[in-house]
């Protein structure tokens, strides 16, 4: 951002400027939302990750880990930066055709920031990955029949993906299940699905070109192995108590 400008209230700002004789109410909605999910410092920042970069290898090179978190990651949360700011402008300016303008860029990059902060949690170095008896190994049994079937449903969505973009194991709070989905490029699974995400697998050549060139089914069915599945879990809890 420019300067010292920070979104400091920024809800209550949008709030005061998203005027509906200004701004269609679908362009102010979208605005308010984006604006209020900045943090209370003003910006989006690199998480940093519970593990060093080498702890996942050989599953993941510590060449990999550095560019895909140091680089790609971090020009995800700096592009959402801009574009939060841009939006500031737009919305205290009334300008609904900055506003509508800004949504590509704020998708991308919101997208990619909430997506691989999700991602890194995912991960944990290779001998802490075990599937404990509990809640969502229950859940896996119901959904899928079992864990290698839910594996090889996942596994082989992930792969077909075209292009860039992320499989996802995500909850379902109209039913109460678990299932599998893939979304393109860096669109986040709640907001384009309503599925709550448990567990995501990157599947832009970035993450594993380095290590298994464009080969993604061999990438794909070695995640696996560092998988966090206590985190996976946890998320799992947490999105059922939303609905209870």
């Amino acid at each position: 951002m420019s300067g010292n400008k920070l979104i400091i209230n920024s809800a209550l700002r949008a709030a005061s400027h998203l005027r509906s004789d200004v701004l269609p109410k679908e362009a102010s909605k979208v605005a308010a939302a984006m604006l209020s999910s900045a943090p209370s410092g003003g910006k989006h920042t690199l998480p940093d990750l519970m593990y060093d970069y080498n702890a996942l290898e050989p599953v993941i090179s510590t060449e990999t880990m550095t560019i895909h978190h140091s680089k790609h990651h971090n020009t995800y949360v700096t592009n959402l930066n801009v574009a939060l700011e841009k939006l500031d402008t737009a919305v205290n300016q009334g300008d609904a055709s900055g506003i509508i303008a800004l949504e590509s860029a704020l998708k991308f990059n919101g997208g990619g920031h909430l997506n691989h902060s999700l991602f890194w949690d995912n991960l944990c170095p290779k001998g802490y990955s075990e599937l404990k008896d509990g809640p969502l190994k229950e859940e896996i049994e119901i959904s899928f029949g079992g864990v290698e079937n839910m594996k090889q449903d996942l596994s082989a969505m992930t792969i077909g993906v075209q292009g860039s973009g992320w499989g996802w194991i995500g909850y379902n709070p109209k039913n109460g299940g678990i299932e599998c989905a893939t979304r393109a490029n860096q669109d986040p699974l709640e907001a384009t699905t309503g599925l709550i995400p448990l567990l995501g697998i990157d599947v832009w050549e970035h993450a594993y070109y380095v290590d298994y060139r464009n080969v993604r089914p061999d990438y794909v069915n070695a995640i696996w192995d560092v998988i966090n599945w206590d985190a996976v879990e946890q998320r799992l809890v947490d999105a059922t108590k939303k609905i209870e």
